[in-house]
């Protein structure tokens, strides 16, 4: 129980550095918008996920979402989704922090508190979580969780396609549930040996979730806000598979910790909002400045915008 406390916490520090190296990544690998081709999958670039393995800073980041899921798969053989999934959820303030620390962007007195609910809420799910064991469900269940991974694709190239600031947010949203599909996965599988994966459906539910999570998650980075699309995966990723641990999985709290559960939970993704608020009006603020006011004299011509 206690290792499974400690590793839901260092998760979310995995995954917030890692996403802040992926959208320098990001930056760095886009192509014009006149290289742009044309069909029904030009609007996700699969070529972009190559152009990155180029860079160091991409290579680093797959190494830390690595550790990251190694402890969000930990943190799930012994707690419910709720409390996993909701502190994943910090990566959020982590991301905020790193790019106020590694590019200079000031948070406000609301973001600030904002980061501290996070922290806050996070400890409460965590002081109430009750131990959870593997979930026992059928093959039918896992594999409706495959065919869930095909919808989310689908939604998500239907996404993709979207003009305008709309465009960041839904992808984020798409990878958000990709993302929550992944865990409930981890959450049914019966093992972790090569000969139990390799007959468990969940198993493969799990990596076509994460294949697919990670290209949309990539996409809504290309031209748009880290904050914003890190904001609703996280969003995403934490409400749905936390109704399905408590509907379908008999995820439950601590006797007599439902209330603190629940003012921690909720506590998370109002804070989680505000963080997206923060990063939106920053993005909308740098856009009516326009590119000369943006950036100063003799700067690099191709910024990396973080927020």
């Amino acid at each position: 129980m206690l290792a499974s406390l400690i590793a839901a916490v260092v998760a979310p520090l995995f995954y917030g550095v890692a996403s802040v190296m992926q959208a320098m990544a990001v930056r760095a690998a886009s192509r014009p918008a006149g290289e742009q081709g044309s069909g029904a999958f030009a609007a996700v670039d699969p070529g972009l996920v190559v152009r990155m393995l180029h860079q160091w800073r991409f290579v680093a980041s797959l190494g830390l979402d690595m550790l990251g899921f190694i402890a969000q798969l930990v943190a799930l053989h012994r707690l419910p989704l709720f409390a996993v999934q909701a502190m994943i959820a910090a990566n959020l303030a982590v991301t905020a922090l790193c790019v106020t620390w590694l590019m200079g962007v000031l948070l406000g007195w609301r973001e600030w508190l904002a980061v501290a609910g996070v922290i806050v809420g996070v400890g409460l799910l965590g002081s109430s979580a009750g131990a959870q064991g593997a979930a026992s469900v059928g093959n039918t269940f896992k594999l409706a969780l495959i065919v869930a991974v095909a919808g989310i694709g689908m939604i998500g190239l239907a996404a993709a396609r979207l003009p305008g600031p709309a465009r960041t947010p839904l992808l984020g949203g798409v990878a958000g549930l990709g993302f929550g599909v992944l865990a409930v996965a981890a959450r049914v599988l019966t093992g972790f040996s090569p000969l139990v994966l390799v007959r468990d459906p969940a198993a493969y539910a799990l990596c076509a979730a994460g294949i697919v999570s990670f290209l949309f998650y990539a996409s809504a980075l290309e031209g748009g806000s880290v904050t914003v699309a890190t904001a609703a995966v996280v969003l995403v990723e934490t409400v749905p598979p936390a109704a399905v641990g408590i509907l379908l999985l008999g995820d439950r709290t601590r006797h007599g910790m439902a209330g603190v559960a629940i003012a921690g939970f909720i506590l998370a993704v109002i804070c989680a909002v505000q963080l997206a608020r923060f990063g939106q009006t920053e993005h909308q603020a740098e856009e009516r400045a326009g590119p000369l006011s943006a950036q100063p004299s003799g700067s690099d011509p191709h910024p990396v915008n973080w927020c």
